[in-house]
């Protein structure tokens, strides 16, 4: 779905895309350091980036260099932070650094998030596939 943004709305994305990107850089992984913003209302309710569970070791690559399978994404980190608040994330907008993968964009669904806004294209699409046929707006924005 694309919906043509106005000059205003545009600034506003890409400032909220250039917080989710200062946020990745708390991320521990080695590879890839994604960020996320939770907004509605023009209100920041939840952020998240990619890395390991709490309590586990800040460690989310293996001696091979390969992800360890329960290294949380960002999207999904937003998500369940805001699900620990009392903030709701229906008809929020996603800002995330890296477009989401098919299992973030599972959970993008059914938290209710109307819109996802991302910079860098991920090399797998079904995430963005799956988003599409669920009527969830989706801007790519170059930064």
């Amino acid at each position: 779905m694309n919906v043509k943004l106005t000059e205003k709305q545009l600034a506003l994305d890409k400032r909220y895309i250039r917080m989710a990107q200062i946020w990745a850089d708390n991320s521990y992984c080695q590879r890839r350091k994604v960020g996320a913003l939770l907004v509605k209302e023009k209100m920041i309710i939840s952020d998240g980036y990619n890395g390991t569970p709490t309590g586990f070791e800040n460690v989310c690559e293996d001696e091979n260099d390969v992800t360890k399978p329960y290294v949380l994404h960002a999207e999904a980190n937003a998500i369940t932070k805001v699900a620990r608040s009392h903030n709701s994330s229906e008809g929020a907008t996603l800002y995330v650094t890296s477009s989401p993968c098919i299992e973030c964009a599972k959970l993008i669904i059914q938290a209710g998030i109307s819109r996802v806004v991302y910079t860098e294209k991920y090399r797998l699409e079904d995430g963005i596939e799956l988003l599409k046929r669920a009527n969830i707006q989706l801007d790519y924005i170059e930064t």
